[in-house]
């Protein structure tokens, strides 16, 4: 019998452990304030007014240079990370199935879309984060504020290989639109997310032409560096739920979609405006 019950159990403990895992369950409205380490009290009150709140309103947590580095050291430069922890951000958490929302001000290097789909890979979900920091700074590091301020109000840690993957693709991505446009650079890496079922069972040598045609597909040539850090992501990610990636991948890039269309749409009322103006005119 007990033979019989295990060779049973067997089966369903495996699937509980390849299921995927679920996004945090989160109390819609419950907000936090991470606030770098190193800020004088002058610019703390800076970081408050740039996101639109008042010291005292949230709770605020702290985090320091070190933690920073426990996500950020050996996939970028030292004196990218720097020695100080500045950049600051809030985080409320939304209704399920309203999605993330990024709001960036002095972060000069990472985009709110950037933000946006490495926090998917992460595990975040429904949330409305801002980035701020007193002055002009890359904004990398913030990444581990967003991370302390979920796990606090979820009170559940996120996986440790989500957060350094997302890191890594929060890196990967920014070093990419330093080639190509910054939306452009989100698009290719969640190009690469849909098809990781794919990838997973490709060699180093196929993946790499792989990445070269999706780059292609964007108008680009990509060096080889960048080349072999985007394998080496894929390989990161094919490590974690490769379907929820995907999933998720595919919601970003309707996302993005929507975003080109309504800005064509912007463009176009713009457009047909002169020509009103024009013929009136005449």
């Amino acid at each position: 019998m007990k033979r019989i019950l295990s060779l049973f159990l067997l089966p369903v403990l495996l699937l509980g452990l390849l299921a995927p895992v679920p996004a945090l369950a989160v109390d819609a409205g419950e907000a936090r304030v991470v606030i770098g380490a190193d800020l004088s009290g002058e610019e703390i009150n800076t970081v408050y007014s740039l996101m639109g709140l008042t010291r005292g309103s949230v709770k605020e947590l702290i985090v320091t240079n070190a933690e920073e580095r426990t996500y950020l050291e050996g996939l970028i430069a030292s004196d990218v990370i720097g020695t100080r922890s500045i950049s600051s951000v809030y985080l409320r958490a939304s209704s399920a199935g309203s999605g993330l929302s990024v709001t960036c001000t002095n972060i000069d290097w990472c985009t709110g879309d950037m933000y946006r789909s490495a926090l998917s890979t992460a595990g975040i979900r429904d949330a409305e984060v801002r980035v701020a920091a007193p002055f002009a700074v890359s904004g990398t590091a913030a990444l581990t504020g967003i991370y302390k301020a979920y796990e606090d109000i979820t009170g559940t840690y996120l996986a440790d290989a989500a957060k350094t993957a997302a890191a890594d693709e929060l890196i990967v991505t920014a070093q990419l639109a330093d080639q190509v446009s910054g939306d452009d650079a989100v698009a290719i890496v969640n190009e690469l997310k849909l098809i990781l079922d794919e990838t997973e069972l490709m060699t180093d040598s196929e993946l790499h032409e792989q990445i070269e045609t999706v780059a292609s597909e964007y108008g680009y040539t990509l060096d080889s560096s960048l080349v072999d850090r985007l394998t080496g992501l894929c390989r990161q990610l094919e490590g974690l739920s490769v379907s929820e990636l995907q999933s998720q991948a595919e919601q970003f890039m309707n996302s993005l979609s929507g975003k080109a269309e309504g800005l064509g749409a912007k463009i176009a009322a713009f457009l047909q405006r002169i020509s009103d103006f024009l013929a009136n005119l005449f």
